[in-house]
């Protein structure tokens, strides 16, 4: 069945990238070098999902950098203390917490609100958050929870803040949006009759599904900003496999393997942070989007990800579902 298929292949890309992570460990025991960004000081960065994990470590790196540092987030008390912690560690004060639920349209809306209200740029949108194998459920808007939380949330949020990163990006230092997706959009499959999965629930159909969505919305965003000249750039980036707790809904098997092998084989957060923080502040892409990163190193996405039909659909249908009239809209 589709659904096996998929458990399968997941659970094949989990233990190949897994080799593909002890390699790179080798070399980076033996060829270990400290890569220097610029500064970021005066430049504004949203992270979503900024209060542990990847995002965690996303948001202390460019702090350290110096870059004023906004955590999107849906707990309040784990936001303030990642604040806290990131504020000490960075002796950077201009780290803050905002509340926003990626399920729900109405609390993103609220966000946004209160981001415009502060009347500052946006230099960087890194699109973070997600969960994994969830149980079926839906979220407050009635949307398939991976779908709607790890996709059409981002999709929605970047839309309302847009303008805002046209009005940041100059000719010299365009705004960037980074998206964090993963390898398992290879063996995703958009239905875009069944975006939320009502004829057949797979947890890893799911995940996968919304893995490749942000893939192809990356892609369409990349393609609309270049259309109308704004100086942003869209790219997407798989951080490879990290121990993180978003493997606490793997099934048991993957779960053994995870824990007897997580110290060799996967990332930490920290080092699962690399390809965001390459992403959001290397001069070496200054200008360049459009792609797909992994190991900071430009990589082919799957083939049904470049389609630009499937691109323009997804896009489509993202509009209808999260109730805005256009790209860039700035309707609450």
């Amino acid at each position: 069945t589709e659904c096996m298929q998929i458990e399968m292949t997941t659970f094949s890309i989990i233990c190949v990238s897994s080799t593909t992570v002890f390699c790179e460990l080798l070399k980076l025991l033996f060829f270990s070098f400290h890569v220097v960004f610029p500064t970021q000081n005066g430049n504004v960065a949203i992270v979503t999902g900024g209060a542990k994990g990847i995002g965690y470590h996303t948001v202390k790196h460019l702090a350290r950098l110096g870059m004023h540092v906004i955590i999107a987030g849906n707990d309040e008390s784990e936001g303030q203390e990642a604040v806290r912690k990131i504020k000490e560690e960075t002796v950077n004060e201009k780290v803050e917490f905002l509340h926003c639920d990626l399920a729900s349209m109405k609390s993103i809306r609220q966000f946004v609100q209160q981001f415009r209200a502060k009347n500052c740029p946006l230099h960087v949108l890194v699109n973070n958050a997600g969960v994994m194998l969830v149980p079926e459920r839906k979220t407050e808007d009635g949307f398939e929870e991976h779908f709607g939380l790890n996709y059409l949330g981002h999709f929605l949020l970047t839309n309302l803040l847009l303008e805002t990163l046209k009005q940041s990006g100059t000719c010299s230092r365009n705004a960037r949006v980074i998206t964090v997706s993963s390898a398992t959009h290879y063996v995703g499959r958009l239905h875009l009759n069944d975006l939320q999965s009502r004829c057949f629930y797979s947890p890893h159909g799911a995940y996968a599904q919304s893995k490749l969505a942000l893939v192809l919305f990356t892609y369409q965003l990349q393609h609309l900003v270049t259309a109308d000249g704004s100086h942003v750039t869209a790219n997407v980036v798989d951080p490879g496999v990290v121990n993180t707790e978003l493997y606490k809904n793997v099934c048991w098997a993957t779960k053994v393997v995870k824990w007897m092998t997580a110290w060799l084989f996967f990332k930490t957060p920290e080092e699962g942070a690399s390809t965001s923080i390459y992403a959001a502040v290397s001069p070496e892409l200054e200008g360049v989007g459009g792609i797909y990163l992994y190991n900071e190193q430009r990589t082919k996405s799957t083939d049904v990800s470049y389609d630009d039909e499937l691109q323009r659909r997804l896009w489509t249908e993202s509009c209808k579902m999260t109730r805005i009239s256009d790209v860039g809209s700035r309707d609450l």
